[in-house]
């Protein structure tokens, strides 16, 4: 494939008639994605009669973060498993965050929206999950769902511990009430879970879920106190360093350019950037690249990073280590560019450029420049 060629397939942004590849393919074609079909099923009991969902909102009290609103859609997913009268119902807790709770009840899916405020709640810490498992028991919660960020990383795993019930985390896709579908070995194989605990944990891997779309109709809004636990105060938020960009969120672009080791130097990451701003696309990094310290740790895309799955993945001098592929595998097109022809990156990759970065990339931002024009 010409350098030329790549840059105007990807100047074109891969239109829609592209036909995603599958989350998994046979054994015979294993080579060309990282995933098996190797079931790990544990079979208890049948669904509940019911399911009352309960989402924990991510948000930084002014606004309702994207994550969020794929759990919702996955919330919505699970209430309709359910063979009663189910409902959604959107947890926000927080300290000045009505905004927020005036986003989530526009949401559609959303049956209802409960707020907490006060100054304990204002980040997320692992104490919410007190508050929480108390709200749960207080409707009847069947089901308790969050992201998997930071902050749902921290928070359910204890809700399950105050809860006695197993957290099943990562979901990448919903089957029944009781029977969910994760990733394990770094996304190698795929595990169908189903649980017979009384009340389902979980934290949805947010590119797996479509996001749920705003209406015009507004759910009821329900304010609750809160109550500090025994355990409030045992942890405490310090200081947060965010970093702003013009460019899109890494976590929801729909274009994502990302370097590896072989961009060699932190300068030389500049000419990634250069590609990424030509194709209004978020900037990524590999683990190696970030170790290297060549990019902030917020760029780190892979198993210990950032999940991904935008329309276009971009890998420039990325080898294609199996914690990386982890994080981007299921990105709908995946073009690579590397000088070493065995590298494993190719393997998954849809397309692939056999070339020097150094070459290839200024001339296909110079491409795609001309294109715009």
């Amino acid at each position: 494939m010409s350098v030329a060629a790549a840059a105007a397939a990807a100047s074109a942004s891969f239109p829609s008639t592209i036909s995603a590849p599958p989350l998994c393919h046979p054994p015979s074609s294993l080579t060309s994605r990282p995933c098996a079909f190797i079931p790990h099923v544990r079979s208890f009991s049948s669904a509940a009669a019911s399911a009352n969902v309960l989402v924990v909102a991510d948000h930084n009290n002014k606004q309702l973060l994207s994550s969020t609103l794929s759990v919702i859609r996955g919330a919505t997913q699970l209430s309709s498993h359910g063979n009663g009268k189910s409902s959604v119902t959107v947890l926000v807790l927080g300290h000045g965050c009505g905004a927020v709770a005036e986003q989530a009840s526009k949401v559609e899916g959303v049956t209802k929206v409960i707020v907490v405020e006060d100054k304990q709640l204002e980040h997320a810490l692992p104490e919410q999950s007190t508050t929480i498992a108390a709200i749960a028991k207080e409707i009847g919660a069947s089901h308790i769902v969050g992201s998997t960020s930071a902050s749902g990383k921290a928070i359910l795993p204890r809700l399950g511990s105050h809860l006695d019930v197993q957290p099943i985390t990562e979901v990448i896709r919903i089957s029944s009430a009781d029977t969910f579908v994760r990733p394990i070995y770094a996304g190698n194989a795929i595990s169908t879970v189903q649980s017979s605990d009384a009340v389902k944990v979980l934290t949805l891997r947010p590119t797996s879920f479509e996001k749920a779309n705003s209406n015009d109709k507004q759910a009821p809004v329900e304010t609750k106190s809160y109550v500090s636990s025994s355990g409030a105060g045992s942890s405490e938020w310090l200081s947060e360093e965010l970093s702003v960009s013009a460019r899109p969120e890494l976590g929801s672009a729909r274009i994502v350019v990302s370097g590896g080791r072989g961009v060699k130097s932190k300068e030389n990451f500049a000419i990634i950037e250069e590609l990424a701003d030509a194709m209004g696309a978020a900037v990524g990094a590999s683990r190696a690249a970030v170790d290297a310290g060549y990019v902030p740790n917020d760029y780190q895309v892979g198993q210990t990073g950032k999940v991904v799955a935008p329309d276009l993945y971009v890998a420039v001098g990325i080898s294609g280590a199996i914690q990386h592929l982890a994080g981007m595998k299921d990105s709908r097109v995946i073009v690579a560019i590397n000088k070493d022809k065995e590298a494993p990156i190719f393997q998954v990759a849809d397309y692939g450029l056999e070339a020097d970065l150094f070459k290839a990339v200024p001339e296909m931002t110079k491409c795609i420049k001309q294109a715009k024009q």
